[in-house]
């Protein structure tokens, strides 16, 4: 009769403390993965570090093309850090709703085996 007790104690005590570990850490690993921390934090840098100078001067025509090339390239950044952070989250949504699954299908295990069970054998007899 221990034997029983030890094995709920670790089916819906144990084991669900253990998934919600595994769960948070693939949650973490994901957002590090797609690096959304530091995507938002760059979100207007320009793309690859790419950058003009302005250079010496008072050129008026070299100036405004040197401020809008750099505010494409910032323009450029900002674009596919947003596609990246939006895949990122959306990657972060599967693992979520991936590991509520998990937890559920753990939890109800039992109840589960128990209905085939049951159901396997009305159909054999």
């Amino acid at each position: 009769m221990i034997m029983i007790f030890q094995w709920i104690s670790w089916h819906f005590s144990e084991m669900p403390r253990e998934i919600l570990e595994g769960w948070k850490n693939f949650l973490k690993f994901n957002l590090n993965y797609f690096s959304v921390g530091l995507l938002v934090k760059t979100f207007f840098y320009p793309w690859r570090k790419y950058k003009m100078s302005y250079g010496k001067g008072l050129d008026f025509q070299k100036n405004i093309e040197v401020f809008f090339s750099n505010l494409i390239f910032r323009l450029l950044g900002a674009i596919i850090r947003s596609g990246l952070i939006a895949a990122g989250l959306i990657a972060e949504v599967f693992v979520f709703f991936g590991g509520l699954i998990w937890l559920v299908l753990w939890v109800f295990s039992p109840i589960i085996l128990l209905w085939g069970l049951y159901f396997g054998f009305k159909v054999l007899f």
